[in-house]
């Protein structure tokens, strides 16, 4: 499965769920992409072994993962 926004995107959340991608989607403003990531928590967050990362595709740098919620940068 693959979620995307409507053009290519800066900010990429990745879903695995139990070592496998499930999920992956782009979007261009980093806010929106937050909003997106609570909302696969609460989505998908039951798989097994889920874990979704946000990750700033132009610094590469991973701004926040669940089921950590290991949380960088700004929101």
């Amino acid at each position: 499965m693959t979620l995307q926004s409507a053009g290519p995107g800066r900010f990429h959340l990745t879903l695995t769920a139990d070592g496998r991608p499930v999920a992956h989607g782009w979007w261009g403003n980093e806010a929106t992409a937050r909003r997106k990531l609570a909302g696969w928590v609460g989505e998908y967050g039951n798989l097994p072994a889920a874990r979704i990362t946000l990750v700033d595709e132009e610094t590469r740098e991973e701004l926040a993962s669940w089921p950590d919620l290991v949380v960088g940068g700004p929101s």
